[in-house]
């Protein structure tokens, strides 16, 4: 039988045939703590749990042949219907084979599954501060087999019921409601769920609780029961009256808007170590990467990230999970509608009114490139087994997604776009669904044909760009204004745009304000915009003011030497944010060199307001520094990014959040003697800046370059891990270490990560990261080829998610040369048999590499 890639085809089989009536899951996590029974792991065998599994199923054709799905080391007993089944007959390890199927059947599985250290399945922590196991499960797309025997796939839903026996001293949490009785925790039945989002976590959390309730109009009440988690060594950090708070504003946003009062009882959150995602929508157990509990000082734009986050989350208990898509190509059903109700809800119910700006300029971003790569793919994908599906966790499926729900929404409106999520929720509740499904009640309540609309945004690849067109008569009043529309050759369609276009100009005080704006369609190629005819001349023509449809911005002669003049005297920071965007596209595009984009950052962002904006617009610099300069203008970009840097960092407020983002920053770029000084002298207080307090993540923030320079060592970093001997300081420590210049380390951190799989997922993570420097591109030379030696054993051995972390980690980006742009041609031409999520790796690192070879043409050409 074929291994653990399950197709779309055989999904669709095994779903036509069965038909699932529930669950019964027991299992023994006692073997978490202390040693491995010696009797059942020999040196280097996993650790194990036990798990028993009953299914009771029906088949729509007696006699027929199916599969259950487990990936595990091994199966003590089976029986299918009362019949003992020999294991090493019918289990090959991910799939147990079933035979003359009755029309209802009861299929038993007494298996050891393995515990995890990637970040799948039972994921099982040992903090190093105090010694305690913690344990979570993460499962997306099909990593429940790893726990337990089931049918694998989102259409095949069923009730669970769940029991757990732990160590002494633990608690455990599940989906539904769980009592200790006798030893054993017992959970109260689920509603019909798919099995990606059942969840466990147990172990000696540190656990806080409150509860919410509404009364609806029909005078019912609805009470949900609280809950939060973290690790013991976090729960002074653990500002979980925040995390409450956001998750009340939450419930009652989308009760007043979806009329479907929240279906899974209670509502735990756990923060979880060494997490690989940023949470996980598990029906009353979400999961989240403890990074977002925070031990130092951080901005606005962090709290407002995990406000998005939570509510992303809680988007998903309707779309989702409530509802859900019959198979993976429809993953953005649920994916799109949480990014986009997460910035909806966060604007609408929280104190992070200006969601939308770190929308339009952070995850559009991501949507931006994914959608430029070779890799892109239409909304509704072609998802044709579950490696497909894992990497379609990508920037189409959430924010191009996200995206383009914000154009439905100001196509068909919002009390109609409201009023069908409605019908879809009630129509559905506990089924799943098609893109046909949401279209029907969405055509229904717009009176709207949507299925023209359906096919150019949700069934086509690409992003367009709408670029203004502007004649001025005599008088200097506009005579006409159009808005031009184009596509790449790759992927040509046009697209219908509701756009705004807004007319920007000086006012007498100096500042650049919005004077006329004009709501229209584009279409086609070339839109007039007739409303605006008779208007006085613009200075800035911003043709998707407030950002009501996807597509990258370009901009007229004039417009775009009113940016280079007066980008920091735009008043209304929507509007700003989008022009830094668009800046950034064309740099990335090769139409402004990075010298240029690097001059803006460093002439208008001292003035940028918004945290989450100026922190974007740091990481684009570093990005273009690194990427996008040409080579023998990186010294003087580094020294002027630096200079300003430090600038900005003294002339901050003292103690605020932008004096923090630019100490970050100013470190990230730091590489000259006198800096690197300055960031010694800040560690050992024998420098200061006036109000800037370097708590513990500032420290290591700033001890990453000191050790990329050479100038921490060995010893000096483990002394900063002794000062912070916790799991977080442990990842920074393993990051710094690898960060050294030297041979031997680089060498020692290649090994670690390719040649073991000691190292859990988190500490992998740290390790590529602190690899990867890019000032010791030198050191990295001899890996190019062994990158290219390795990746296919690497696919093969390790689990997806550590094989993934390192196929994308470890591309030889940071040798930007047509040797390495050959050598990757090279290895695509050799290996066209490769398997497919393999080859959409290495594709994008080859885009993303090509891409930077234009840029440094176009920043060497801006150089005469």
């Amino acid at each position: 039988m074929p291994g653990e890639n399950l197709s779309r085809d055989e999904a669709q089989e095994r779903a036509a045939l069965l038909s699932v009536d529930g669950y019964e899951v027991s299992l023994d996590l006692r073997s978490a703590v202390g040693d491995q029974d010696a009797g059942r792991a020999a040196e280097g065998a996993p650790r194990t749990f036990r798990s028993v599994t009953t299914i009771r199923f029906r088949s729509a054709e007696p006699g027929a042949t199916s599969f259950a799905d487990l990936i595990a080391p091994s199966v003590t007993a089976l029986s299918l219907n009362g019949k003992d089944l020999d294991p090493g007959e019918v289990f090959d390890g991910t799939r147990i084979l079933l035979e003359d199927l009755a029309a209802d059947n009861e299929l038993v599985v007494d298996a050891q599954c393995a515990y995890s250290r990637t970040g799948e399945g039972m994921h099982r922590f040992v903090d190093p501060e105090d010694g305690e196991v913690y344990l979570y499960t993460q499962y997306e797309p099909a990593d429940s087999r790893r726990v337990f025997a089931n049918f694998e796939q989102p259409d095949l839903k069923a009730p669970f019921r769940f029991e757990v026996r732990a160590p002494e001293g633990w608690t455990v949490w599940s989906n539904g409601v769980g009592e200790l009785t006798d030893g054993v925790w017992k959970f109260a039945e689920t509603k019909p769920i798919s099995t990606y989002i059942t969840a466990f976590a147990a172990g000696p959390y540190h656990y806080v609780t409150d509860s919410y309730s509404r009364t609806f109009d029909d005078g019912t009440t609805l009470e949900i029961p609280l809950g939060a988690m973290c690790r013991k060594g976090l729960a002074p950090y653990f500002d979980s009256d925040d995390v409450f708070l956001v998750t009340k504003q939450g419930l009652d946003f989308f009760h007043e808007h979806f009329d479907y009062p929240y279906p899974f009882g209670k509502y735990d959150q756990a923060f979880v170590p060494e997490y690989n995602l940023g949470a996980m929508e598990n029906p009353g157990l979400v999961t989240f990467r403890e990074e977002f509990i925070f031990r130092g000082k951080v901005t606005q734009a962090s709290y407002e990230g995990r406000a998005n986050v939570i509510l992303h989350e809680m988007a998903h208990m309707w779309f989702g999970d409530l509802v859900t898509m019959e198979w993976w190509d429809d993953l953005w059903l649920k994916e799109s509608f949480a990014d986009f109700m997460g910035a909806f809800s966060l604007v609408g119910a929280t104190r992070f009114k200006d969601g939308w700006i770190t929308f339009a300029n952070r995850r559009k971003a991501w949507a931006y490139r994914a959608d430029q790569l070779p890799s892109t793919h239409p909304i509704t994908a072609d998802i044709r087994d579950l490696q497909d599906a894992k990497l379609n966790f990508d920037g189409i499926t959430y924010a191009k997604g996200a995206s383009v729900l914000k154009q439905l929404v100001a196509y068909v409106g919002q009390d109609a776009f409201l009023e069908g999520a409605r019908r879809y929720f009630k129509r559905n509740a506990y089924g799943n669904t098609r893109l046909g499904d949401l279209l029907s009640v969405l055509e229904e309540t717009s009176g709207r044909d949507l299925a023209t609309w359906a096919r150019a945004w949700l069934q086509t690849a690409g992003v367009n760009s709408l670029t203004p067109q502007v004649i001025l008569s005599a008088e200097g009043r506009i005579t006409e204004l159009a808005v031009l529309q184009e596509a790449a050759e790759s992927h040509p369609e046009l697209r219908p745009h509701r756009v705004a276009v807004g007319l920007y100009r000086r006012t007498p005080d100096g500042a650049v304000e919005r004077y006329a704006r004009a709501e229209l369609d584009v279409e086609g190629p070339r839109t007039v915009v007739a409303e605006l005819v008779g208007a006085e001349a613009p200075e800035l023509v911003l043709v998707n003011d407030d950002d009501l449809t996807y597509c990258k911005i370009r901009f007229d002669e004039g417009s775009l030497a009113t940016l280079r003049e007066r980008l920091g005297e735009i008043t209304d920071p929507l509007a700003r944010a989008l022009c830094w965007s668009a800046l950034w596209n064309l740099t990335r595009d090769a139409l402004m060199p990075a010298r240029d984009f690097i001059g803006l950052v460093l002439r208008f962002a001292g003035r940028e307001s918004d945290i989450g904006v100026l922190q974007m617009l740091h990481a684009w610099a570093d990005s273009a520094l690194t990427f996008y300069a040409a080579p023998g203008r990186r010294a003087e970009g580094e020294r002027l990014l630096a200079e300003g840097a430090l600038k900005e960092l003294r002339l901050a407020e003292p103690g605020s959040q932008h004096q923090l983002t630019w100490a970050r920053f100013f470190a990230r770029v730091a590489s000259g003697p006198a800096d690197l000084q300055l960031l010694g002298g800040l560690l050992e207080g024998t420098a200061k800046i006036d109000g800037l307090v370097v708590d513990q993540e500032l420290r290591w923030a700033f001890l990453e370059p000191l050790a990329s320079h050479g100038v921490a060592d060995e010893s000096r970093l483990a002394a900063e891990l002794a000062r912070d001997d916790t799991a977080s300081g442990k990842r920074h420590q393993v990051r710094c270490l690898a960060a050294r210049p030297s041979a031997a380390v680089k060498a020692q951190a290649w090994a670690a990560v390719v040649e073991s799989d000691a190292l859990s997922n988190a500490l992998v993570e740290a390790t590529i990261a602190g690899f990867d420097q890019p000032s010791r591109r030198e050191l990295l030379a001899p890996y190019a080829a062994k990158y290219f030696d390795a990746i296919e054993r690497v696919w093969a051995d390790r689990s997806i998610q550590i094989a993934m972390d390192v196929v994308k980690g470890l591309f030889p980006s940071l040798q930007d040369s047509q040797e390495t742009l050959d050598a990757t041609d090279a290895w695509l031409a050799a290996h066209e048999s490769a398997a497919p999520a393999l080859r959409r790796l290495v594709l994008e690192a080859r885009d993303d590499l090509a891409r930077a070879l234009r840029g440094q043409a176009c920043d060497v050409a801006a150089a005469g």
